[in-house]
């Protein structure tokens, strides 16, 4: 399936962080229409507006009715998911069911973070859904790609890194590799993705950065003052890891974001003060 075969692109999940990023993307590269889906009852949001204001059409939408759903994804060639919380399974089964009744021609779930098809035993609670979502995917006939990416640098927090009080807990060794890349950057390679071949039914992987937790902790360093302190408190965490020996990054046209900027936005955000 060739990329000038997607004409239209619609976005569930677009007003948060992830999906606006994404939704942001297609609108800069201006080759779609993009369709972004809200629940209902229709609300007042400033990201939803201002992807209307930048070209993007705002459907309301109930996930628990089919017709709805069907209304709104008609004419639709690419469903994009950015769908977090509780409720992703399922919201993501019904949009997965309205996309077969239109003939949708490909479904890029809410993945992003780590590489499902390697998970083995016993499924963590917090990636349940996600597999369980792709076993339904793989079954429905509609094309997909998986994008992973790594941990986001915008959530650098949960790998211990405290931007308020100057402090960094390793919940791991210090020695453990960890894929991250921007939001920014992860937005693009969505919107590219669909010009590579080897994204048709299969797994993209990215990175923006491949450091241990004791290099990304001498980037703070380098930018931040006075130095964090580590505390000494190794316990069980989930972190996400990924084979970086397969990356697709040479796939793409553009160099990703250093982890140099992504660290200096995350001091210079509220979260420092």
């Amino acid at each position: 399936m060739s990329s000038t075969s997607f004409k239209v692109i619609t976005i569930a999940g677009a007003t948060g962080l992830l999906g606006f990023n994404i939704a942001e993307a297609f609108l800069n590269d201006g080759s779609y229409k993009i369709k972004i889906l809200r629940k209902k009852p229709e609300s007042e949001n400033k990201n939803a507006s201002l992807l209307a204001s930048k070209g993007a059409e705002v459907i309301y939408i109930d996930y628990n009715d089919k017709s709805d759903l069907v209304k709104a994804l008609k004419g639709t060639d690419v469903i994009v998911s950015a769908i977090g919380g509780t409720d992703l399974m399922a919201t993501q089964s019904a949009l997965l069911n309205a996309a077969k009744e239109v003939g949708v021609k490909r479904f890029i779930p809410s993945e992003f973070g780590c590489d499902i098809k390697e998970i083995t035993g016993e499924v963590h609670p917090f990636h349940k859904p996600k597999v369980e979502f792709f076993k339904e995917l793989e079954k429905s006939g509609i094309e997909y790609t998986i994008l992973v990416t790594g941990l986001f640098y915008e959530y650098f927090e949960y790998l211990g890194f405290d931007h308020k009080n100057k402090k960094a807990t390793f919940y791991a060794d210090g020695n453990t590799k960890i894929v991250c890349t921007s939001l920014i950057d992860i937005g693009k390679y969505t919107v590219e993705s669909l010009k590579l071949s080897e994204a048709r039914n299969g797994i993209i992987r990215v990175a923006g950065s491949v450091l241990t937790l004791n290099e990304l902790l001498k980037k703070y360093e380098e930018i931040t003052a006075p130095v964090p302190t580590i505390e000494d408190d190794f316990v069980a965490y989930l972190i996400v890891s990924l084979d970086n020996k397969n990356l697709n990054n040479d796939k793409f046209s553009f160099t990703p974001r250093p982890v140099t900027e992504g660290i200096s936005d995350l001091v210079k955000s509220k979260y420092w003060q």
